[in-house]
């Protein structure tokens, strides 16, 4: 994580990073920036079965996974060297953002270093021998109960809230009783031994949690990927100061994925900002945009330049369809979600 002084001219360089075609990660499984050494342990704040468990099987398969009881030990896990990655939830796209980790990650000393979709896909799940007849109670953590309101009506089931939708699947699962169920990951049916009643039982099917992938070093990448980098700031408490902060980027032709305020250490004022945008500080065009950021702001922190997610380029591909209507202009081709002029 880099921190950007709050003056023109006083941006720090970026530290030259040789790039390793074996550090480089799209997605997340790679090696230990300057190092060979793979990564063998995962960390993440939950339960064995949690939906953070599932993301790391699948963003990081070879990796032991390492279950740690809160964020702050997670975070800690890290910076110890314990862990050679973690990964921590961000945002959901149907609850929005993870608040308690924009409030502690800019503060970490950790570098974000990749990014990880995650398709919530919850299960209802019962002791064996239940059936959809037999239920009478679920229990799961209250955002997940949310989730399933309509599986929830259906069967006429009371809902219970539990701390975690692996806990849900522990309980229910040590009282082996046929009227009790949990809505939880199929991987926590299996930890637990419960059958699976329903698959899929979520309203919403597109339901993704975001994570970050945290490193106590930075990443290498490649220039000639496509790059996100996400910063945190604070401008001056004064009007227009956010409009003049971030005219740098579009001056400079930079697209801004994301820009949120939010509020940190009990007060309302002054508020910061967590915005991400496509591109490399080790650029002329993002130095620039940054530097004019830094004149406005009274703090500014790169979290970390990594490579963007195909989650991304699919959404946008998808965006420029639905623009066009049911095909792009003969006038373009695509190739790996990007737009080309034909020739």
């Amino acid at each position: 994580m880099t921190s950007t002084a709050a003056n023109r001219g006083s941006t720090p360089p970026r530290p030259a990073i040789p790039f390793d075609p074996n550090t480089s990660i799209s997605p997340p499984v790679a090696t230990k920036l300057g190092s060979e050494l793979a990564v063998h342990k995962v960390g993440y704040n939950g339960r064995p079965g949690a939906f953070a468990d599932v993301a790391c099987r699948m963003a990081f398969p070879s990796a032991d996974r390492i279950a740690l009881p809160s964020l702050e030990t997670t975070i800690a896990s890290t910076v110890r060297g314990e862990v050679d990655r973690i990964l921590l939830p961000c945002e959901n796209s149907l609850v929005g953002r993870v608040p308690d980790v924009h409030r502690i990650v800019p503060d970490s000393g950790l570098h974000i270093v990749g990014e990880h979709f995650q398709r919530v896909e919850h299960c209802l799940m019962a002791p064996p021998g239940a059936s959809l007849a037999s239920i009478r109670r679920v229990r799961s953590h209250p955002v997940a109960l949310g989730q399933v309101s309509r599986l929830i009506a259906a069967l006429d089931l009371e809902a219970i809230a539990a701390p975690t939708t692996s806990h849900a699947a522990e309980l229910v699962a040590s009282c082996k009783d046929p009227s009790e169920a949990a809505i939880a990951s199929d991987v926590a049916a299996d930890l637990y031994g419960l059958d699976i009643l329903k698959r899929n039982v979520e309203d919403d099917p597109h339901n993704t949690t975001r994570f970050y992938v945290l490193s106590a070093e930075p990443q290498a990448v490649e220039q000639k990927t496509q790059l996100l980098t996400t910063i945190v700031f604070r401008t001056q408490n004064r009007p227009g100061c956010l409009y003049h902060a971030i005219a740098g980027f579009a001056e400079n032709g930079i697209n801004m994925t994301k820009i949120e305020s939010y509020l940190v250490g009990g007060q309302f004022v002054p508020s910061r900002f967590l915005c991400e945008f496509e591109g490399d500080p080790a650029t002329s065009e993002v130095a620039d945009a940054l530097d004019t950021l830094a004149h406005h702001a009274r703090e500014l922190v790169v979290l970390g330049t990594f490579p963007m997610a195909s989650h991304h380029l699919r959404n946008r591909s998808e965006e420029k369809l639905s623009s066009w209507g049911t095909k792009p202009p003969a006038a373009f081709r695509w190739s790996d979600g990007q737009q080309e002029a034909d020739r």
